[in-house]
């Protein structure tokens, strides 16, 4: 049995410990079998080079500065809360005398870094990273993406507030069984939730092998979440509010085409901002759900209200064509709320085959009586 000597001595090292994972001290990040605690001011960056398939990055409340670049599989990288904050890092400050030398910057994230992304999980064609996972934590004021995602497999996103990014907050692409679950996105330039086959290029739609989009908060965002060119996922109770547009559902005339997919249970209400139009659409408000060239898809049981505009795609449900003259085909519009949407609650703008309204709420169709 051990001393009273011994176990003071245990308990004085147990309490030094504690203190250095709490950041009272100045001690380097701390490494325990599978796990890593990085602190403000230190590198993400350098925990990740380090880091092992199967390793949780545990970062501490406060501000880190920098893009992070992931390429390892079955990693975690998890902060505290909105309380830990990634932004990008500061501007070079060179020294007088000291060519090349710069302070206040952080040489981190690579290839994110470069084109203006927060947090980037890249893998490569053929090989995709697998099991990442990013949660508990703020991204905020990048030049492009978020959290971006290439080339994965099973990534997650999870709790994680996107706001204030220049393009989408989250997005993925070439991507398979991704779950983007329980997020805030807001104010970003583009889309909060951006899925998609390619972000661009063309090309038929991707098999994305059961996506899900799940119970996130959507707002002030040009669109809620654009699934473009996708195919096999799921959107499903989401708050998508106070957008230009709430739900892009994009096809072409690409094979196999984008659809086969469900979006319900939704509230998909008052996305009434005005954003000015772009290369590729008109200006946006009053959007709701839009469906434009795609098939098989079941938009059901979702609350759709108070979308109100005049823009060609503006109203509660859409059935939009598509800008190369890919049409809808075979979409089914079932037991929705659509009330108070403008210039209609549930509209059918494409006239493609096989499309059927059904056991909705609403007021106002076009063509005007057929489906409410």
């Amino acid at each position: 049995m051990p001393s009273r000597r011994a176990r003071h001595l245990a308990g004085i090292a147990a309490c030094l410990v504690t203190t250095s994972v709490l950041g009272l001290g100045a001690a380097p990040p701390v490494q325990a079998a599978g796990r890593q605690i990085v602190r403000p001011g230190e590198s993400i960056q350098q925990a990740v080079d380090r880091a092992r398939p199967g390793e949780t990055i545990l970062l501490l409340p406060g501000t880190y500065r920098g893009s992070v670049l992931v390429t390892v599989p079955d990693l975690t990288i998890r902060g505290a809360g909105s309380t830990t904050v990634i932004t990008p890092a500061a501007p070079a400050v060179r020294t007088p005398g000291a060519a090349g030398a710069a302070a206040g910057s952080e040489p981190t994230g690579g290839s994110c870094a470069a084109p203006g992304h927060g947090i980037c999980v890249l893998g490569t064609a053929g090989h995709r990273v697998a099991g990442v996972r990013i949660e508990s934590l703020t991204v905020s004021g990048f030049a492009k993406n978020g959290v971006s995602g290439s080339e994965t497999d099973r990534m997650t996103v999870r709790d994680v507030l996107v706001e204030n990014n220049g393009e989408q907050g989250i997005s993925q692409e070439k991507s398979i069984r991704g779950r983007l679950v329980g997020n805030h996105a807001r104010h970003n330039g583009q889309a909060g939730i951006f899925l998609a086959n390619d972000a661009y290029a063309e090309g038929g739609a991707l098999d994305t092998e059961g996506a899900v989009i799940k119970g996130n908060d959507l707002t002030g965002n040009r669109i809620g979440t654009v699934l473009r060119r996708a195919r096999n996922l799921t959107v499903e109770l989401n708050s998508i509010t106070g957008n230009c547009a709430g739900v892009f559902v994009i096809g072409d005339e690409g094979r196999p085409r984008g659809g086969a997919l469900t979006v319900r249970g939704n509230r998909v209400n008052e996305n009434n901002t005005y954003c000015p139009p772009n290369a590729r659409l008109p200006y946006l408000q009053g959007i709701g759900i839009v469906l434009t060239g795609v098939e098989d898809t079941l938009v059901t049981r979702n609350q759709v209200n108070g979308n109100v505009g005049a823009s060609p795609m503006s109203g509660g449900v859409v059935l939009f064509h598509s800008f190369v003259g890919g049409p809808d085909i075979n979409n089914t519009i079932r037991g929705n709320e659509a009330v108070g949407n403008g210039p209609a609650d549930l509209a059918d703008r494409d006239r493609g085959a096989g499309n059927t309204f059904s056991g909705n709420t609403c007021r106002i169709s076009e063509p005007a009586g057929r489906h409410c």
